[in-house]
């Protein structure tokens, strides 16, 4: 079962940016698509972007333009690039493969925007 690891959250003013990263474990990491989620306090998790295996990108509405997802094959990481940040923006955040898997959720990343 796949396993992930996410980190680089913190602690931030709006306006600001954050890049988080997230290691893979326990599948050929290149072979599937990975997506960014999160999770705000009170609501549901939402998906974020997503990056498929040959590297196309897609952003919910809500992050288009201010958020760049990537992903290093070799090193078996994913990260998200999140810029512009919100008070909105605040929120655990999450990876996964795309569409989730229910089993494979880690502990996630905060990310507090606030001034």
């Amino acid at each position: 079962q796949v396993q992930f690891v996410e980190s680089g959250g913190g602690l931030v003013q709006p306006g600001g940016s954050l890049k988080l990263s997230c290691a893979a474990s326990g599948r050929p990491f290149s072979t599937v698509a990975m997506g960014w989620y999160r999770q705000a306090p009170g609501k549901q998790r939402e998906w974020v972007a997503t990056i498929t295996r040959g590297g196309s990108r897609n952003y919910a509405d809500s992050v288009k333009g201010r958020f760049a997802i990537s992903r290093d094959n070799a090193k078996n990481i994913l990260y998200l690039q999140i810029d512009s940040l919100r008070p909105e923006d605040t929120a655990v955040y999450y990876c996964n493969i795309a569409p989730p898997s229910r089993g494979s959720w880690g502990q996630g990343t905060q990310v507090t925007v606030s001034s």
